[in-house]
């Protein structure tokens, strides 16, 4: 009996530190892909998980740059969330290929819906063209639950590459390989802001996160072999 408790003991320490490293990577919202080319236009979806037990996710804002403004933005529709796209006069006119900016696009919050326990869902959008000689574009989220709370995921990326306690979504872009017309070797046309948004297929909100299975493997497999490394100790003691 000795011998079972101390193995469950293991046990529970090794799934305790599994759990707790992998929850914090899947938590937080993050933009998906993480990378496009400078100078191009691309399609992101930011992923927003719903992090409580005890509430629902009702309400995403995401906040665009307006020192490097986006001429072009528009919405994949989500099927029970409605979206206000805001434009907002600039804090000073950015000269584009297109002419000069006065006014972009600031925020695009989604509402109405909802993301359950144990749920994520993403919300698309085309935008472009994407600024050159900048390295990422930060774009704060904020997330609001049933209840009232509200999560300001807004930290940028730590200059020591550890990653902050709320981390904005970040994509990162890299030099344009001229791959066609617009910069980027995948770039969707893009209507102007404020044009109505493409009939596509929404995406699920109850659709497979890869990521969390790929983690959720992961973890499971540390916690099988830390059982196993005790057990051996354990006969080796007993022996």
């Amino acid at each position: 009996m000795s011998f079972v408790r101390r193995a469950a003991t293991v046990l529970a320490a090794t799934t305790a530190l599994t759990a707790g490293l992998a929850l914090p990577a899947l938590a937080h919202v993050t933009i998906n892909p993480g990378t496009a080319e400078q100078g191009g236009f691309t399609k992101v979806a930011f992923r927003v998980p719903n992090e409580r037990d005890d509430a629902s996710t009702v309400k995403v804002e995401v906040s665009f740059p307006t020192d490097h403004p986006l001429a072009f933005v528009s919405v994949k529709p989500v099927p029970g969330w409605s979206v206000k796209v805001t434009e907002g006069k600039l804090p000073k006119p950015v000269t584009t290929e297109f002419g000069e900016l006065t006014e972009a696009v600031t925020t695009v919050v989604w509402s109405g819906g909802k993301i359950g326990k144990g749920e994520f869902q993403e919300f698309e959008v085309s935008m472009g063209r994407l600024p050159e000689g900048v390295g990422q574009i930060v774009f704060p989220t904020k997330q609001t639950y049933s209840g009232g709370e509200v999560v300001d995921w807004a930290d940028a990326p730590a200059a020591d590459g550890s990653e902050p306690e709320h981390p904005a979504p970040v994509l990162k872009l890299t030099p344009a390989t001229g791959g066609d017309a617009h910069g980027a070797a995948t770039a969707p046309a893009s209507p102007a802001a404020g044009s109505p948004a493409p009939s596509v297929t929404p995406v699920a909100a109850a659709s497979s996160d890869g990521t969390a299975r790929l983690l959720g493997g992961a973890g499971l497999a540390v916690g099988v072999i830390g059982l196993v490394v005790a057990f051996l100790a354990l006969r080796r003691r007993t022996s």
